[in-house]
Parts: structure tokens; C-alpha cells; sequence
């Protein structure tokens, strides 16, 4: 598939205390499990971090943010920067069970819009979506006047937002868990009990 997936790992885990993408799930890494899964799906894997050190063991591509202190969106910035495809999958790196299928289906559904924002229980799931590459120019414009929020993004730009109801097409795949992202020590518990079943 013609498309990069763009891993975000800038985030201080400071609700987790530690830095989550390296927390162990079984034998992996969180960060190793979404490489490994995306890979299999995604021609080009990018991972936006500033602390490129702590990731050399992956072998993946990595860029660091251009705009520093500015949140995800310097993250989605940077990523789509460094990417080589107009679609993009950009995912936060705390979503272990992120399902590469899924990601892949929603890159085919982007069609002329410039983003794709999973709506899950009524709330949007902008650190999982699809993004052109041309966006990178509004999100300039974004960190540029101080508009750092990514639903102000949004607001600009031609996005199709897709429900729970939308993805039932994907039987298989269970969607609260595909969703799932590990902010606290218990998310992480529940992580691990989730693997064990």
C-alpha cells in the first residue's frame, strides 16, 4: 500500500511515570508490537521522537519535532514532513493493539478528504487518523499563530469522520480494543491482563 504510518513518540507520560512506548507487553516493547503490526501493512514507518537514542533498536526511520514544545501537532508536522506518501496513518504511541488491517482500511476510505478522524463512543480519535500530506501546510499555519489544539485543525480542514456504525464492516476486529490507549499505570494492568486471556 502507497501509504507511511507515523508512529508519535513525544509525549512526557508524565500520567504513566514512565515512558510508555518502552513499557513490556509480554516480550515486546509497546512500541515494538505497532512497529511490527504496521510494517506488515505500510511501506515507509516514521517515528517522531526527540529522544532518537532510546529507539536506535527499532530500525525504523525517525525525525524529531522541527517546532519543539508544541505537542502532537509539531509531531504530526515533523511526520508528515519526513513522509514520502500523500496518506498517512498518525498514531499515538500508547495504542498496543492498534489493528494494521483496520489502519489499512481507513488509508482506502481517504479518497479526496484530507484527514479521517475515527469517532469511538462519541469521542474523536485525532491520535489515530488518516492525514494527506498536503495538510502539513494548515498545520504550519496552526503552530505558526499559536492554534495548537488538533480539533482547531480540524475545524479547517475537509475531514470525513467515520463511527463505530461505519467500521462494523471489520467484524473481526474488536474495536474498544483496537482503541485502547495506555495513559495510566491500571491501563497498563489491564494491558497486560488482555494479553494473558
Amino acid at each position: 500500500m502507497k501509504a507511511a504510518a507515523i508512529i508519535l513518540s513525544g509525549g512526557k507520560s508524565s500520567r504513566m511515570g514512565t515512558n510508555k512506548a518502552l513499557l513490556k507487553l509480554n516480550e515486546k516493547t509497546t512500541i515494538e508490537r505497532m512497529v511490527d503490526t504496521l510494517k506488515v501493512y505500510f511501506d515507509e514507518i516514521i517515528l517522531v521522537t526527540n529522544d532518537q537514542e532510546s529507539y536506535q533498536f527499532l530500525e525504523v526511520k525517525m525525525v524529531s519535532d522541527h517546532y519543539q514544545g508544541k505537542g502532537p501537532l509539531a509531531g504530526f508536522h515533523a511526520g508528515l514532513m519526513a513522509s514520502n506518501y500523500d496518506a498517512n496513518f498518525i498514531v499515538a504511541c500508547d495504542m498496543p493493539f492498534i489493528s494494521g488491517e483496520l489502519a489499512a482500511a481507513l488509508v482506502e476510505r481517504i479518497d479526496h478528504y484530507d484527514a479521517l478522524v475515527p469517532v469511538i463512543s462519541g469521542k474523536m480519535q485525532t491520535l489515530c487518523g488518516i492525514f494527506q500530506k498536503r495538510t502539513v501546510t494548515k498545520i504550519e499555519e496552526c503552530i505558526e499563530n499559536g492554534h495548537l489544539p488538533i480539533k482547531y485543525l480540524l475545524e479547517h480542514l475537509n475531514v470525513l469522520y467515520l463511527s463505530e456504525k461505519d467500521l462494523q464492516d471489520y467484524s473481526n476486529i474488536d474495536i474498544e480494543r483496537v482503541f485502547f490507549n495506555m495513559n495510566h499505570p491500571h491501563e497498563y494492568e489491564d494491558a497486560k491482563k488482555w494479553l494473558r486471556s
